[in-house]
Parts: structure tokens; C-alpha cells; sequence
């Protein structure tokens, strides 16, 4: 089977921010499979969790690995679990308030400030469910990370085909860090130097509501990123996040109200800004550091250059000699400097007169072995053959 190639998203001129979120108690007030779908199969959704979570116990089992075998089989004798009914179900979970305009307010507004904003899920929820709602029918997300279902032939639900858990949340944020957004693209393992990072973890904001986000958000945290809990804002229970602060683990707290003008979204717009400024700063140390590094190139080939011309010059033994030593250190040639490098050898007659001696004729068949004649003058490969250098 042929490899796949997988598509890169390549770094932008603008600064990039990804913000990545959780889902159930995040953007929603409550989990998604308990807004229709537990209640359709005549459950009731303590009991289905209580269940679920035995299940799992009982068996050395992932916790999302039971749930979503646990909706297979409560599913068989009353509905067909298809993408197309999770999709269904998705469409109708609720929302914090301002969430269904908040992706799409907040990438215009950093776009007026020269930024560009991504958003991301990274849930342990259904991702069928999830790319029911409007917003991502609508586009919102540049990636769903989520829990999923392989299909069979008959496209009901089979096998798991992905499971998101608390511990391997973290994977995708190095996938969104990189660029390498297909779940199965290794490259996510590869080093990127830090001039070619898409996202760095600086430029990432995670917003989450409880423990399961906990290593995502302290990764973000390590890096200079931005961790976000929210609570809810009707019952304004801040237990959880009290808690989470307390650990270090968030670096602020907000109600889930997505609303334009609330607490989230003016913290959002703040540090939009601030990353706008520090990129600004950021891009100004890259600029002159190349430049620095441009220079000492430039100095170094002009001192190539220089010890060519001397050689060219050279009218004394002493001189052909001194010169021969200083360039014989130097391996990187281009074929322009090999031109007047073979140039000197037959058209000096200084040279030329001593082109025998150990340290010269060293030096020319040193330059003669390592080097390519095929862009060389066909002219100067012939005089190099008169003067001994080229047999043949």
C-alpha cells in the first residue's frame, strides 16, 4: 500500500492563535449524549452514566471506550446509531450563551489587528455530534479533535475509530503546534526548528471547564500560553475553577458567556493584542538575527574573494606560497571561485613556474578531486591538462 501524503499547513506571515476548546460544559451547558440521545433510548441519563462508568471499572476499560460501546448497544432494537442520527442529535445540544456568533466575531476582530485566529476542539465527546451544530456545519473549526465511530458497510456505528481521553488530548496540540493536523501524520514527531513553528504553545489559548483539561492546560502554561476555566454562568459555581487556580493549573477564570462585551471575550481581545505586539517584537529579533547571519556570510565569501585575488596577483614565490596556505583551509567553492581559482594556475606564470612544488600542486589536485568539471570551462580544463594538473 502506497503511503499517504499527508497536507502541511505551512507557517503564515501573521502572527497565528490557536484557540482550542473542550465541549461538553465548555460551549455547552451539559454533556451532548445527554440532550436526546440517552433520553431516546428510554434511559435515564444518572443511570446510563452510572452504568457507563462500570462498565468501565469492571473491565480495565477507557472510560469513552465504554460510553461509546454503551450507545452501540442501548441503540440495537430502537434506531440505526448512524453518523446522520448523531449529526441530528449534535444539532440540538445547547449553548452558552453568544457561542452560535463568537468564532466567527472573534476572527474578524483579530483580522483588524493583523492576526489570525484559529479554532480548534479537542473534546472527549462524539465528533458526529459535534459537526451537527451549526457552527461547524458552518466552518468555525479549522480541526475537530474528538471521539469517533468507525462505520460498517451499512454505516451504523461498528468500532471506535478515534478515542479522546484527558491523557492524549495533549498529542493534538503538538499537531496543531507543527501543522500536522491528520491524526495519522508522523510527522508531528519531527523536530521543526523553532523559526518554522506554525503555532508555538505561546500562541495558544485552551479554554476548558474540569480536570480532563488539566494536561492540556498545563502544557499550554509551561509555554507561556493561555488557560482558561470557565463555569457556569447561571448556577456560578466556581469550585472547580477556584481549585484548578489554586494548583496552577488556569491562569484566568470567566463565566461560559460568549456574548460580545463579556468577560471571556475581552480577555480574548486582550490577548490577541498582546500577541499582536509580541510577534511584532518577536519578528524584529528574527530580522536582525538573519541579517547578522546574512553579514557574516557575506564577509566570509568576500574573504574568499580577497585570498583569491591575492593568489591572482601573487608575483613572488613567497607570495604564491603565503596565499596557497590560506586557502587551502577553505572546502566550499563555488564554481565561479574554482573558475579563477584554475584561471590563476595557468594564466600566472608565477604559478605556473611552481605549480609542481608540494604545498601548490597539492592544493590545485585537492580542488581537481573534490570538484565537478561539469560547469568548468572546457578551455580551462584543457589549459589545466597542459600544466600538469588533469591527466589525460
Amino acid at each position: 500500500m502506497e503511503k499517504k501524503v499527508f497536507d502541511l499547513e505551512k507557517k503564515e506571515e501573521k502572527p497565528v492563535i490557536a484557540i482550542c476548546y473542550d465541549f461538553d460544559k465548555t460551549l455547552s451547558p451539559n454533556d451532548m449524549q445527554a440532550q436526546g440521545y440517552i433520553q431516546s433510548v428510554n434511559y435515564d441519563v444518572k443511570v446510563f452514566w452510572e452504568e457507563s462508568n462500570e462498565l468501565a471499572q469492571n473491565n480495565d476499560m477507557d472510560q469513552n471506550l465504554a460510553y461509546m460501546l454503551k450507545m452501540i448497544e442501548k441503540s440495537r432494537g430502537n434506531f440505526y446509531l448512524t453518523k446522520e442520527a448523531l449529526m441530528e442529535y449534535g444539532a440540538k445540544v445547547d449553548l452558552y450563551p453568544g457561542v452560535d456568533k463568537w468564532f466567527s466575531h472573534i476572527q474578524e476582530y483579530a483580522q483588524e489587528k493583523g492576526v489570525i485566529v484559529e479554532h480548534y476542539i479537542i473534546s472527549s465527546g462524539l465528533k458526529e455530534m459535534i459537526e451537527g451544530t451549526e457552527m461547524a456545519k458552518a466552518g468555525a473549526f479549522k480541526k475537530i479533535y474528538a471521539s469517533s465511530y468507525y462505520y460498517d458497510k451499512y454505516g451504523v456505528a461498528y468500532w471506535p475509530a478515534q478515542v479522546v481521553n484527558y491523557t492524549n488530548k495533549t498529542q493534538f496540540l503538538f499537531r496543531i503546534k507543527k501543522g500536522t493536523l491528520d491524526i495519522n501524520d508522523d510527522r508531528v514527531n519531527d523536530y521543526f526548528p523553532p523559526e518554522e513553528i506554525r503555532i508555538p504553545f505561546k500562541n495558544m489559548i485552551y479554554i476548558g471547564d474540569s480536570a480532563t483539561d488539566i494536561p492540556c492546560m498545563k502544557l499550554v502554561n509551561s509555554y507561556g500560553g493561555y488557560s482558561i476555566g470557565v463555569y457556569d454562568p447561571k448556577k456560578k459555581d466556581k469550585e472547580k475553577v477556584y481549585k484548578m487556580i489554586n494548583e496552577g493549573r488556569i491562569k484566568y477564570f470567566v463565566p461560559a458567556d460568549y456574548t460580545e462585551g463579556g468577560e471571556l471575550d475581552v480577555l480574548i481581545k486582550n490577548i490577541i493584542e498582546k500577541t499582536q505586539k509580541s510577534e511584532e517584537i518577536e519578528k524584529r529579533y528574527y530580522d536582525n538575527k538573519l541579517e547578522a547571519s546574512n553579514n557574516r556570510v557575506n564577509m566570509y565569501e568576500e574573504k574568499k574573494n580577497s585570498l583569491i585575488n591575492n593568489l591572482t596577483n601573487s608575483r613572488s614565490f613567497a607570495a604564491t606560497h603565503t596565499a596557497i596556505e590560506q586557502l587551502k583551509s577553505i572546502t566550499d567553492w563555488n564554481n565561479e571561485q574554482l573558475e579563477q581559482l584554475y584561471a590563476a594556475a595557468v594564466n600566472n606564470g608565477q604559478i605556473r613556474s611552481i605549480i609542481n612544488d608540494y604545498d601548490v600542486e597539492k592544493f590545485y589536485k585537492h580542488l581537481i578531486k573534490n570538484y565537478d568539471f561539469k560547469n568548468i570551462d572546457v578551455e580551462t580544463v584543457e589549459k589545466l591538462r597542459f600544466v600538469g594538473m588533469i591527466n589525460g
